[in-house]
């Protein structure tokens, strides 16, 4: 739709207007910042730049301010939105009472509603509780009693949702935290469930029902697969034993047993991570990698870095061993057994002559 160039430079002149009375007035301005002021400024100066006009444009004024004409044009809207924010926001406590009449009448819901779950037609029983609630939400027994009919057709979502609703409104209700609880459990997650059940039983300590379904919600919960611990020896599988320096004895060069078959040792794993949890330990380790990353980065390459990291590498080795010996003497000895080949002679020790200079 094409604009009226005339009503156009008029509206552009009321902002102008507009702006520059907030501009004027210390009060307004008092609600501005120095960077918002210099920002009006500049939206004005834009203003009359892009349309010829200015504030002394007195022959493009109109009768009514611009706020004048914006206020009566949109203030009922405006309180309409504000009344429906507040509603919204506004708790459950602060609900109105409802009337005797309708709380009469809510409760003749809720009693159509319970007769419509002994007949098995849920969908039929949450429109009475909904009605009811309707009526008067300041009831708790509606939000539970829908919540039970959600449960039974598995919306169990929204059956946590009800109980929560009714423990806002009611909370010391054991019955809204035993049906969360089975809400939960049906869901599969027993924690939660256990904590609904913690509580249920807190209000009401005698309750049988409770108390066996925060038993099984226990079991579920020592029966589900627990994180394992991680291997400190991960991926040196194929690692000879030499490949530490021998463990300060433990095991021999090449040609020996590889790592993997210890690692099958419940005790050696036991211990070796006990170790690995030891702070001196950790920091051990640190500095041998950092060792390592060192010596790798020799910029004249090879032997030097090579040298500094096979260093390294015993002493972290050694070092390790000596812990191992010292809290584990016997195992260390057991290692030592399995890591002797069958003719006496340890892995990796050679029993042909010396070579010849």
């Amino acid at each position: 739709m094409a604009m009226d160039r005339d009503v156009v430079e008029r509206l552009v002149y009321s902002m102008v207007q507009f702006l520059g009375s907030q501009l004027e007035s210390e009060g307004r301005r008092g609600n501005l910042t120095d960077e918002g002021v210099e920002s009006v400024e500049v939206a004005i100066q834009c203003l009359e730049t892009a349309y010829g006009i200015s504030q002394d444009s007195s022959h493009l004024g109109v009768s009514r301010s611009l706020y004048d004409i914006f206020s009566s044009t949109v203030g009922d809207e405006i309180q309409k939105s504000k009344s429906e924010s507040s509603s919204a926001a506004r708790p459950l406590s602060a609900t109105p009472v409802a009337s005797a009449e309708d709380k009469a009448e809510a409760n003749q819901l809720k009693d159509e509603g319970n007769q419509l779950m002994r007949e098995d037609k849920f969908k039929e029983a949450i429109e009475c509780y909904t009605k009811a609630i309707n009526k008067d939400c300041s009831n708790a027994v509606y939000f539970c009693n829908r919540a039970a009919a959600h449960s039974k057709l598995a919306d169990h979502r929204q059956a946590i949702s009800d109980c929560q609703q009714a423990l806002q409104i009611e909370p010391n209700y054991s019955k809204a935290y035993g049906r969360m609880g089975l809400a939960y459990s049906s869901l599969n997650e027993h924690k939660k469930a256990k904590e609904c059940y913690e509580k249920a039983l807190q209000i009401e300590p005698e309750n049988e029902s409770y108390r066996s379904n925060l038993n099984i919600a226990e079991e579920k919960l020592k029966a589900a697969p627990q994180p394992q611990p991680g291997n400190p020896f991960a991926g040196l599988g194929g690692m000879p034993l030499g490949g530490l320096g021998g463990l300060a004895g433990l095991g021999g060069g090449a040609g020996g047993p590889d790592l993997g078959n210890l690692l099958s040792n419940p005790a050696l794993m036991n211990m070796a991570t006990q170790l690995m949890a030891d702070p001196n330990m950790q920091n051990m380790m640190s500095n041998f990698l950092g060792s390592i990353s060192s010596g790798g980065a020799n910029p004249n390459g090879g032997q030097q870095g090579d040298s500094v990291g096979m260093e390294a590498l015993l002493t972290a080795g050694r070092q390790l061993a000596e812990q191992m010996q010292a809290q584990n003497p016997e195992l260390v000895n057991q290692l030592r057994q399995m890591n002797r080949r069958p003719d006496g002679a340890p892995d990796g020790g050679s029993q042909d002559p010396p070579p010849q200079n």
